[in-house]
């Protein structure tokens, strides 16, 4: 029986989004799928799960984009294919705002805003507060609804947002998106008394 691995997947895929998930995902001692990389996302879900199954160790961090295509792009395609493999366990989803004109939201659980500040209003792409209780606009967002996720955290741009998320300064609103999510699926728990075991 093969084991599930522990994936955090990210709606955003451009060269900034890589740097800074990059540096979460070694801040938090997990993985990221840099291959996953692309805008539009180039890799396909079956690609991916191959990619996540060869990772080092978990969580295993990975990039989805459509580049502001209408409906569901390939990012999302690849999205499914990922988040409902019977390998992967889907810990979370950050969802990432964006200037969309084709008015495709999701749902979220809470956002966290540029200042760092969790709010239960969803965010723009710049980070700041919108005027809507947990829904959040972005354009790799359309299929978030069908999945059966613990938590969705939104965000604004990832590595950006008026360069207080910029991965030489940490990128600390994506990590603390990161750090809530194994915060709220119990992964650092689990991890630590694991470590207690061995010692």
């Amino acid at each position: 029986m093969s084991i599930r691995r522990r994936v955090i997947l990210i709606t955003d895929g451009d060269e900034y989004a890589k740097r800074a998930i990059e540096h979460v995902a070694h801040e938090v001692g997990g993985r990221c799928i840099t291959m996953s990389q692309g805008n539009p996302s180039v890799l396909t879900g079956e690609e991916l799960v191959m990619l996540i199954k060869k990772a080092a160790n978990d969580p295993v961090l990975v990039m989805f984009d459509d580049s502001g295509l209408v409906g569901e792009g390939s990012g999302e395609q690849a999205l499914k294919y990922v988040a409902t493999h019977k390998d992967i366990e889907v810990l979370g989803v950050i969802a990432v705002a964006a200037k969309t004109h084709q008015a495709e939201w999701t749902k979220i659980d809470v956002s966290i805003d540029r200042d760092g500040e969790i709010t239960p209003y969803g965010v723009d792409k710049h980070g700041i507060p919108e005027h809507e209780i947990g829904r959040l606009n972005g354009d790799t967002v359309y299929c978030l609804d069908e999945l059966d996720v613990p938590i969705i955290v939104g965000i604004g741009d990832v590595g950006k947002m008026a360069r207080r998320d910029d991965y030489e300064r940490g990128a600390p609103i994506t990590k603390k998106a990161v750090e809530l999510i194994l915060e709220r699926s119990r992964y650092r728990d689990e991890r630590e008394r694991a470590n207690l075991a061995d010692s």
